[in-house]
Parts: C-alpha cells; sequence; structure tokens
C-alpha cells in the first residue's frame, strides 16, 4: 500500500522546517505532528520558544493588530477570538497575558450550569462557539480546570439531549433548549433551520477529542460517536449535509482556510475523523483524493480563504494548509515498516 509520501508531488518538509520568523509554529507542529519528535525534544523546545519571540502571536500580544500582514477584522480584536487564533498558532499558555485573557473566558463566558458561549448570555450557546472556545482553552493548558471541565460535559449533554428542557412553555420541536442555539444531534435553530448541522459538530467533536479518553464522561463518549456518524452520513467530498438555507452546501466547504473559526472546509472534517479513528475508513475516499489534487507540483497547498491576515497571502502556497494536508495523509496513508 502507498503511504502518505507516495501521494505527494514533491517533498514539502524542507520548507515546513525552515527556520521561518513570519511563521515559527509551521516548524513547531512539523518537528511534533510530522516527524515525531517528542515535545521533550530541544529542537522541538526551541521551535515552540519562537512561537513567543517571532512571527504573529507576539503581534498579536501586543495588540497592534493592524501591523502590515497582520490584519484582523473588527470582531476578531475580541479577547475569544485571540485565544482561538494564537492557540491555532501554537502560543505558549503559560504566557501571563494568555493566562489573564483564559481566565475572562472561564470566569465570565461560562454560566452556572457550564454553557461556554461568546457572551454573557447562555442562549448564545452554540456547539460551534463552545467547541472552538473550549479547544482552545484546552490546547492553552486549562483541561484540568473544573469549570472548564463542566463546560466540555455541558457541550457533550447538548448533544446527546440531556440539556433538553421540559418545561411546557417551551417548543422544543423549534430548538428551544436550554443549551441556547444547539439542540440534540447538533441541531442549530439559529443557523442551520434546527437541521444537524456538520460544522457544528466538527467544532464540538475537535473540543471533545482533546480531553483523554481516560477523563472523558459517558455522556462525551456519546457526544463523539453520535458527531462520527453524522460527519460519515455523507460523502465528505461532497459535504451535502442538512442545510436549511440556499440549495446547496456552503462552498465554504471546498476552501481551504486557516486559521478557522465557527466554520469548517472538508480539510478539517478529515482532520478531526482522523484524530478519531476514522482516518482509513473508505467513506473518505473521496475527500481525500479531494485533498491530495489541490497540491501543487512541488507538494504544497494553497491558502484559498482568510479572515484574519498572518503574513500568508491568499492564493498563494500555505504552510499551514500544507501541514494541515500533511497531517490527514500521514494518518490515512501510514508507512509499512
Amino acid at each position: 500500500m502507498a503511504s502518505w509520501k507516495d501521494k505527494l508531488n514533491g517533498d514539502p518538509i524542507p520548507w515546513l522546517l525552515e527556520n521561518d520568523l513570519r511563521q515559527p509554529g509551521v516548524r513547531y507542529f512539523t518537528l511534533r505532528d510530522i516527524i515525531g519528535q517528542d515535545e521533550t525534544d530541544s529542537e522541538v523546545k526551541a521551535a515552540k520558544a519562537a512561537i513567543m519571540t517571532s512571527g504573529p502571536v507576539p503581534v498579536i500580544l501586543e495588540g497592534d493588530w493592524d501591523k502590515p500582514g497582520y490584519s484582523f477584522r473588527p470582531k476578531y480584536r475580541r479577547t475569544e477570538y485571540t485565544l482561538i487564533n494564537i492557540a491555532q498558532l501554537g502560543a505558549d499558555g503559560a504566557d501571563p497575558r494568555i493566562r489573564a485573557s483564559c481566565e475572562i473566558i472561564l470566569s465570565q463566558y461560562i454560566d452556572n450550569n457550564g454553557g461556554l458561549s461568546f457572551s454573557r448570555i447562555p442562549s448564545d450557546f452554540s456547539n460551534c462557539t463552545a467547541g472552538i472556545m473550549g479547544a482552545a482553552l484546552i490546547d492553552l493548558g486549562w483541561l484540568d480546570d473544573r469549570r472548564l471541565q463542566r463546560a466540555m460535559e455541558w457541550l457533550a449533554q447538548t448533544i446527546t439531549g440531556e440539556r433538553v428542557t421540559d418545561a411546557p412553555d417551551r417548543d422544543t420541536s423549534k430548538g428551544d433548549y436550554k443549551s441556547g442555539n444547539s439542540s440534540p444531534l447538533f441541531a442549530c435553530s439559529n443557523h442551520n433551520a434546527n437541521l444537524p448541522c456538520a460544522w457544528g459538530a466538527i467544532k464540538a467533536l475537535i473540543a471533545l477529542s482533546k480531553v483523554p479518553a481516560a477523563q472523558r464522561t459517558s455522556n462525551m463518549h456519546e457526544a463523539i460517536k453520535l458527531g462520527v456518524e453524522l460527519l460519515l452520513s455523507r460523502d465528505p467530498a461532497v459535504a451535502d449535509y442538512p442545510f436549511g438555507f440556499g440549495n446547496k452546501p456552503s462552498s465554504r466547504w471546498f476552501t481551504f482556510f486557516f486559521p478557522l473559526g465557527t466554520s469548517a472546509d472538508v480539510l478539517q472534517n478529515l482532520e478531526i475523523l482522523a484524530a478519531l479513528g476514522q482516518a482509513e475508513n473508505p467513506k473518505l475516499a473521496n475527500a481525500l483524493d479531494l485533498v491530495i489534487s489541490k497540491q501543487n507540483q512541488q507538494g504544497r497547498w494553497k491558502l484559498e480563504y482568510t479572515y484574519v491576515g498572518i503574513q500568508e497571502k491568499k492564493g498563494q502556497p500555505s504552510k499551514w494548509i500544507t501541514l494541515r494536508a500533511l497531517r490527514v495523509l500521514k494518518a490515512a496513508y501510514p508507512e509499512t515498516e
């Protein structure tokens, strides 16, 4: 069987391993996820440290977000989006500025029951926002915080249906649940006409997958099972998951981008399914072919869209997209000994 390297038109790894002061996080993740070096390795440690001294992370933390190459739309200047973006860039959660920002989220954006949202209004909860915020907080080192653990359990319960209210004045057929905009089985009342939302499933699964299996509750295990079933219920290459508006799937599915917010692309669908042990599932074959077809002759993938400028240009080869593609291909086509 062909390995992942056989699927490449060229070798992008030397390019990804460059000491690139504009994107130091790429080198760190390539050493760790593609080369397979341990976090304790001196080379990996040095690459991790470089993230905090060069590239977009220190610029973001300094608050100078309008500097050329690091443009942010106004909504993405907010604390929650800042944390989500720098977590994807590999920022060190031990930094005092990051810890202070995480504390704001944990203390002000989780309600008394554990609902995690992008506002202080519990009804604004949704699987996608809770998922990306939860994933960022875990990546930044807050997995053992009781507030975050409660929020991850809440997220799981909204998926399994444990959080459905039985109050007589609520119409659950219209998505009127204690969890806010999201309902059991990933139904989203605000953005998907109360149909199951695959984007919400992807984001929720990313957060839940970061909880070690031994620490997952029964609701978390069940929520992951339900999410995988939804994502495998359609061909990910077509992405014709239930959608409440329009007459075809969102074009965003087929446009690879970085960093990722509440929306998702085919590549992120493959990333989470691979992380949950489905990388070699035959149902992913067409989506894997789609990913492979998007590389250039050098084995590099383009940045097709971005809402946050991080010194990579739309339409040009992207180290971040290439890294994401290699992670998926390595999982789907492992090298044989």
